[in-house]
This record gives structure tokens, C-alpha cells and sequence, in this order.
């Protein structure tokens, strides 16, 4: 259906990130990968949704020359935890921190997309409510030591192994924390 609406376009995945990819492939959409690097700073004083907005808006503007049938998706997702946004760790050290501090609470998991065009842009975004059970020092070592979650925002996957053991309450989309709100995507898309 989608596939369909969209034959026109040339749709332009901006995210190195496998997750992001396989969903675009399960929504059958027709897309070329193409990644430019960024420095991912926002201000400060930024909260929550606010950061995610800003973020994928930013990446949407390293692509100055975007075509007439040119549709840019960019995508940026944080864990929001007590006023504190866990973005991407940098070490295990880090790594081993964010999964402490999230261990016993309840967190939110926030994706902002960005769809542009030569004429138009919109931002969207998305939160889920994530709960974790206690878990202790050793599930969280033999997670980062096992899985090596570097890559991921607030240093876990909620589709691996500590997602299954740690995650005892979801409130919002799934897929939204595993990196894109699916479901915002498609309406987006479906407008065009």
C-alpha cells in the first residue's frame, strides 16, 4: 500500500542503525541509505521531546541539496530519565552507569522523525513509557560484556537479552523504543 503512494518519491534513509533499516524494509518502502556525519550537540536547556526534535532536524540539515522527488527521513531517539536525557554510551563504564540508574524505574523512551522535502518538513514524535525490574551488577555486566549495547541510547535493546529479564511494564509503542515509531511513520507517509 505504501509502496504504491510513494513510487514517485525517492525515499532517503539517513540512519546507519539496522534496526531503523529492517523496519523500512518490513513497511515495503523503497529507500537508499545515505549518511553524512553530524555533531550530535543540542542546547542545553532543551527537555525531553524537545532534544529529539531538534536532533533530527538537525541531521535533516547536513542535506543541502535534496531533488525535487527527494523525501528525507532522519530520526533521533533518547532514554528521558529523571530529567536527564541517556543518549548513546560512550565505554562499558558509561554503559554500566545508564543501566544502573535505570534499574528499579520507570523511564521514557522518546524518537523525534523528520520528514523533508525541497518544499516541506515535518517533525513527529513519539514517547513510551519503559519500566525495569531491580536487576543487579552482575545481569547488567554479562549484558554489556554479551551484547555490547554501544550503539543504543540508554545502553540496552529492549528486543535482547535484557529486555526480556529487566523490562516488566511497556506503556506506548514497541517499536518506538526499539528506534522508530512505526505507526507515525506510515500516517506521515501516507499524507504525502
Amino acid at each position: 500500500m505504501l509502496r504504491e503512494k510513494l513510487q514517485e518519491y525517492n525515499i532517503i534513509l539517513a540512519s546507519g542503525s539496522p534496526r531503523r533499516q529492517q523496519f523500512f524494509k518490513d513497511l515495503d518502502i523503497d529507500f537508499t541509505i545515505q549518511l553524512k556525519e553530524v555533531e550530535e550537540i543540542y542546547p542545553p536547556e532543551l527537555k525531553g521531546s524537545e532534544i529529539t526534535d531538534y536532533l533530527a532536524d538537525l541531521k535533516s540539515k547536513a542535506f543541502t541539496n535534496l531533488s525535487e522527488n527527494d523525501i528525507l527521513i532522519t530520526s533521533d531517539t533518547i532514554v528521558w530519565l529523571e530529567n536527564t536525557a541517556l543518549g548513546k554510551p560512550k565505554n562499558k563504564k558509561e554503559a554500566f552507569s545508564m543501566l544502573r540508574s535505570l534499574s528499579g524505574k520507570k523511564h521514557e523512551v522518546i524518537t523525534s522523525i523528520s520528514i523533508k522535502s525541497k518544499d516541506f518538513q515535518t517533525i513527529v514524535n513519539d514517547t513510551t513509557v519503559v519500566s525495569f525490574k531491580k536487576i543487579s551488577d552482575k545481569e547488567i555486566n554479562y549484558y554489556i560484556n554479551n551484547y555490547k549495547p554501544f550503539d543504543k541510547a540508554g545502553a540496552y535493546g529492549i528486543q535482547e537479552w535484557i529486555g526480556f529479564i529487566a523490562i516488566n511494564k511497556l506503556e506506548g509503542s514497541y517499536f518506538n523504543v526499539v528506534g522508530l515509531p512505526v505507526h507515525k511513520l506510515y500516517e506521515e507517509l501516507m499524507k504525502l
